[in-house]
């Protein structure tokens, strides 16, 4: 169920029996010359929508642009101050809390959001301390592609060539949800360089093709939709313990 197509009496209605929500949270961001911009986005929407139909939860709208500073010296990077993000998190879940939800898993698509969201469960923690009654809350972040299985899965698939920005495992799962994108052609280097950045600047210095230590030619539809549903099925066991 996606929050954003419900009405206000259904969402009255799934309150009188649940107070679980999940928040998804990507980027966008370039993704090396083969990956598409709205990747982060992609995965952790597609993943939410997936744990959804499975225990019959609410999706609110996915927070699609992040904290992506390091990547803006690419055409066609969004990014949010980290203040910004923090803020725009802050105010989401004030305004879950206020309805009565009570458990909010944020799935992430993104690394650069984690210490900003992190940030913003302290500070909106802090905000409910301020009321009384407080209300509760309890909120979880858990990145998709650092789940065990599905880390495991990533490597049985592409080895040492996973990487660490512009990854097969994402641009796999964006090319499943469409493959009509799909672009597999070779790349040169093969895997891109490892290491170190600093700044937007230095990034597209030190991995001008926007990769690092990936080579996503090795992705594939096919290998999309298996890891979408490893990604599915680790996050319904790990959110149906959250929620319960």
């Amino acid at each position: 169920m996606r929050l954003h197509l419900m009405t206000w009496p259904q969402v009255e209605a799934y309150l009188a029996h649940s107070t679980a929500i999940i928040l998804p949270i990507g980027s966008t961001e370039q993704h090396g010359p083969t990956g598409l911009i709205g990747t982060d986005a992609m995965c952790a929407e597609a993943v939410a929508d997936q744990v959804a139909k499975a225990l019959g939860v609410v999706v609110a709208p996915t927070l699609a642009i992040g904290m992506a500073q390091h990547h803006m010296a690419f055409p066609g990077t969004m990014t949010l101050k980290p203040s910004t993000l923090l803020a725009l998190v802050e105010d989401c879940l004030l305004s879950l809390v206020r309805h009565g939800f009570d458990r909010v898993l944020m799935i992430n698509g993104h690394g650069g959001n984690v210490a900003t969201i992190n940030a913003a469960f302290a500070q909106t923690q802090m905000e409910l301390d301020r009321l009384s009654p407080r209300p509760a809350l309890r909120t979880r972040l858990v990145n998709w592609w650092e789940t065990p299985e599905v880390m495991a899965a990533s490597v049985r698939m592409f080895g040492d060539a996973v990487g660490s920005h512009a990854t097969p495992p994402e641009v796999a799962l964006t090319w499943a949800l469409h493959p009509d994108l799909a672009d597999p052609h070779p790349l040169v280097p093969a895997v891109a360089p490892t290491g170190a950045f600093f700044g937007a600047g230095d990034f597209r210095n030190s991995f001008p093709d926007g990769r690092i230590g990936s080579n996503p030619s090795l992705a594939s539809p096919a290998a999309g939709e298996e890891l979408l549903k490893i990604a599915a099925d680790e996050m319904t066991r790990l959110a149906s313990d959250f929620f319960a």
